[in-house]
């Protein structure tokens, strides 16, 4: 339940950015909603860095604790960024629904690029590929030519950034606090962004307060309370299991879209949907197991 609470504020998240772009620059979106999710963040790492130190849980050293910390989190943190961006952009130009389902292609874009890293790729994956292809043809180019639509292109390059952000994170989560990644890449992003944000828009807190209902949906629950629950949702439990509820926040995406903004999907976008969710579940589904004989 923890885990379909976290897909579920990811999934209405895109109506909050989407909402947003209506009053600020994306840049200034995004440093916003970074330093809102830091204010929710840093109360959670005092908590949980109390309890630990009292259970005794901590056994890694301090100083390489804090060596990876530093850089898994400047690495996370400007994978992050930059997929933000891509999917802040993206989503001025494209519909609610389609941009969830797009960056959702990074469960089938995970193990592919994991080929890279010498880890082994079954068949069920290349299946989950040839689906993605034809859900990403049916839900991107709705006029039946071969030329992407702009902002479909710009959230597909947040989802490929955002493979490398989950495999970078597959390396440094077992070395340091989860919380503490997550403040880390957080601060990263806000930096990014403000840096960005001054450099390349103007502005202004009248505009910044006008938009305060999506940049606290999108900082607070999100980024802050979002990244808890997954982190509070996946102890003890099978990651495949995990992946795979947090998935469906394409398909709540499609729906926050329809109910709050009124944005709808033909019937060609909707078969594309099919196809891509079917995708992400297959690559996500467990192997069989051969039992000894």
């Amino acid at each position: 339940m923890i885990l379909f609470l976290a897909a579920a504020i990811w999934g209405v998240a895109f109506v909050a950015q989407s909402v947003g772009m209506d009053y600020v620059g994306p840049y200034t979106f995004i440093a916003a909603r970074n330093v809102v999710a830091l204010v929710v963040l840093l109360p959670c790492i005092i908590v949980m860095d109390r309890r630990g130190r009292k259970d005794g849980e901590n056994k890694i050293p301090v100083k390489n604790e804090n060596k990876s910390l530093l850089i898994g989190g400047v690495c996370c943190g400007i994978c992050l960024f930059a997929a933000s961006a891509f999917q802040q952009f993206g989503v001025k130009y494209t519909t609610v629904g389609k941009a969830g389902f797009i960056t959702a292609m990074y469960m089938v874009l995970v193990p592919i690029f994991g080929i890279f890293l010498k880890k082994k790729t079954g068949l069920k994956v290349w299946i989950a590929v040839v689906l993605a292809v034809i859900g990403m043809y049916l839900l991107c180019l709705t006029k039946g030519d071969f030329h992407l639509q702009k902002g479909d292109l710009l959230v597909f390059g947040c989802a490929v950034i955002f493979t490398f952000h989950i495999l970078i994170v597959d390396h440094f989560s077992p070395l340091v606090d989860g919380i503490k990644l997550s403040f880390m890449q957080t601060l990263t992003n806000a930096v990014l962004g403000m840096i960005m944000m001054f450099l390349f828009e103007q502005p202004s807190m009248e505009s910044i307060l006008s938009a305060w209902v999506p940049i606290v949906y999108a900082g607070a629950l999100s980024s802050g309370v979002g990244y808890t629950f997954q982190i509070i949702g996946q102890k003890g439990m099978n990651p495949t299991v995990a992946s795979l509820i947090l998935s469906l926040e394409s398909v709540i995406s499609v729906l926050a879209g329809w109910v709050i903004l009124h944005q709808t999907l033909s019937v060609r976008e909707l078969t594309g949907c099919a196809f891509a969710f079917a995708a992400i579940i297959l690559v996500q589904l467990p192997e069989r197991i051969k039992k000894p004989d």
